[in-house]
């Protein structure tokens, strides 16, 4: 039988010393993390939750890089994520981002990026599955959510983020171009095939509320206890009906994830 392990990260808040005096208070991402590890548990992974202060990068590595230990092909690994989301700019050229941004996880001590991520899922065996859901904005964007003036928008603001790279500048930087080299090294295999569905465009913001985000309150509901019987494509669309336009959730894949994985029913261990 294949092995499936979850890690689910959620934070209401950062380290103000990390950030420049800004804690990006939420509410929901802590709750968001149980109820992901419930739903997963009860899908039959073994469950990790990581909450606001232990969410640090040295955390989140560890986790990862114990599961790509365990994991072996035909096996899957669920990450989701709670919380803010950033952007730096990227220096390794327009073939890596369009955009010319790396978005980032905005974890406890500091940002975490796109490609970090990406070079963790490298470390896992070409044939384990990997499916991640992101509930965070990936925009560089402050304005709150339209028709949302009590709900806060999951991002880190733009005059922050411009502030904590000009100071961090030279980490950044050194750390974008040591990972597009560790890339080139690597050679040309594309890695495990990776699903992601996230809470909204690069380009959008997406909201936090009361007891789930918007994202993850979607989520749940469209799974309905276990009752969906699609598949990732019709999740994510089913998903996205219960959303505004302004924040439409994204569905994205590298390593090219077979169409049977593609076809499997969410959470399938």
């Amino acid at each position: 039988m294949p092995t499936g392990i979850s890690l689910h990260v959620g934070l209401n808040s950062v380290d103000p010393d990390r950030y420049g005096g800004w804690d990006g208070t939420l509410l929901a991402c802590e709750n968001d993390a149980r109820d992901m590890a419930r739903l997963a548990r009860a899908a039959g992974f073994a469950d990790t939750v990581v909450l606001t202060q232990e969410g640090t990068v040295d955390r989140v590595v560890t986790e990862l890089r114990a599961a790509a230990e365990r994991l072996a092909a035909g096996d899957v690994l669920l990450f989701t994520y709670s919380g803010h989301g950033g952007q730096v700019p990227d220096v390794t050229g327009p073939d890596d981002e369009p955009d010319r941004r790396d978005e980032t996880l905005v974890l406890y001590d500091r940002q975490f990026l796109d490609d970090e991520v990406h070079q963790e899922f490298l470390r896992f065996d070409d044939g384990v599955r990997i499916v991640t859901f992101f509930d965070c904005c990936h925009s560089g964007s402050s304005v709150e959510l339209p028709g949302a003036a009590d709900i806060t928008g999951r991002y880190l603001p733009e005059p922050k983020q411009v502030e904590l790279y000009e100071r961090d500048r030279d980490f950044y930087d050194d750390l974008q171009r040591t990972l597009a080299k560790d890339a080139v090294a690597g050679g040309d295999g594309q890695g495990p095939p990776v699903i992601l569905i996230s809470a909204c465009q690069d380009n959008q913001t997406a909201a936090d509320g009361p007891v789930n985000g918007a994202f993850t309150e979607a989520l749940l509901a469209v799974w309905g206890d276990g009752t969906f019987r699609g598949d990732y494509r019709t999740f994510h669309r089913a998903i996205q009906r219960r959303l505004p336009p302004s924040q439409s959730p994204n569905l994205y894949t590298t390593g090219a994830p077979s169409a049977a994985f593609l076809g499997q029913r969410p959470f399938t261990v």
